[in-house]
């Protein structure tokens, strides 16, 4: 089991260089077709407007403006996948919005590549953020890079264009958040490409004693159990979340997920996307929020 094909947002932000070389990176491991992908931005119903002038000169002057800025972010990733070593790859682009592109792109690719949101404009009045309306609305897994990611890539390729032997992937201390929802379940499955070649996979399961219904006499054994048989052995790590108020219930399990995280020295968290796509202004759920504003190791997920 593999990722064959790569999606990966391309544009001109800071923080498109570490998340072009981690899918390229992937694309190297599993001999992956990588799909640079850019959006100019404007909405695709656009066209479909009868109250839009085509005519309009100032309309003309925007959209060209628009379309030039993502060809000129497009034009340094065919160079800069090819000095990686990768030879399978080809660049789109399309006259959308990022959100509802990449996840139109999405539905023919494995797994989906993005950088993690943009922590200045939770400062301003909440506006939804183009990564959880794909992770919400393209039905395929989606990685999400750090901003503090790496842009040097840590991955050696001969003159074929082969990745060296035993050369390090991303993801090699992968920590699994479960708590035997569908959400998360689904995350496990997605992730098992890199699992496999893992060289650790820890199982978190917080406050199992809360869930004895869903979890069983031995939390975590299940889902151990079928990983075995995929060939991937993963430890169990329980942990009690800290409780607060007088009713003491559990704090928020995001924050307590990435302490364990480094605690861990993972580089890798995989975890199930809650939300729901009817209401952008909170389109997911606390604990996934809590991650995607805080992560600092590259997260997958899946809804």
């Amino acid at each position: 089991m593999a990722y064959k094909t790569i999606l990966v947002h391309v544009d001109d932000a800071p923080h498109a260089a570490a998340r072009i070389l981690m899918a390229a990176e992937l694309a190297l491991q599993d001999g992956a077709h990588l799909i640079g992908a850019a959006m100019t931005g404007v909405s695709r119903f656009l066209y479909q407007n009868e109250m839009v002038d085509e005519q309009d000169p100032n309309l003309a002057l925007h959209l060209d403006f628009l379309r030039q800025r993502a060809r000129r972010a497009l034009a340094q990733f065919g160079p800069h996948v090819q000095a990686l070593g990768l030879r399978s790859f080809e660049e789109r682009l399309l006259d959308d919005e990022a959100g509802a592109g990449l996840s139109l792109l999405a539905r023919h690719a494995d797994l989906v590549v993005l950088s993690q949101a943009n922590p200045e404009r939770h400062a301003a009045p909440p506006l939804p953020d183009y990564q959880a309306q794909v992770l919400t609305d393209s039905g395929r897994p989606v990685l999400l890079v750090p901003h503090a990611a790496r842009t040097a890539s840590a991955i050696a390729v001969n003159a074929a264009g082969v990745a060296s032997a035993g050369a390090p992937a991303p993801g090699q201390h992968v920590l699994v958040a479960w708590n035997a929802s569908k959400e998360a379940a689904r995350a496990l499955h997605e992730a098992l490409p890199l699992l496999a070649r893992a060289a650790s996979v820890q199982l978190a399961i917080f406050d199992a004693e809360l869930r004895p219904g869903v979890y069983g006499d031995k939390p975590g054994e299940e889902v151990q159990l079928w990983l075995e048989r995929h060939g991937i052995r993963a430890s169990i790590v329980l942990r009690q979340s800290a409780r607060q108020g007088l009713l003491k219930r559990p704090a928020d399990i995001g924050d307590a997920l990435l302490a364990l995280a480094a605690e861990l020295g993972s580089d890798l968290l995989v975890l199930g996307a809650y939300g729901h796509s009817r209401f952008r202004e909170t389109l997911l759920g606390g604990v996934t929020r809590t991650v995607l504003e805080s992560m600092n190791l590259p997260v997958l997920m899946a809804h």
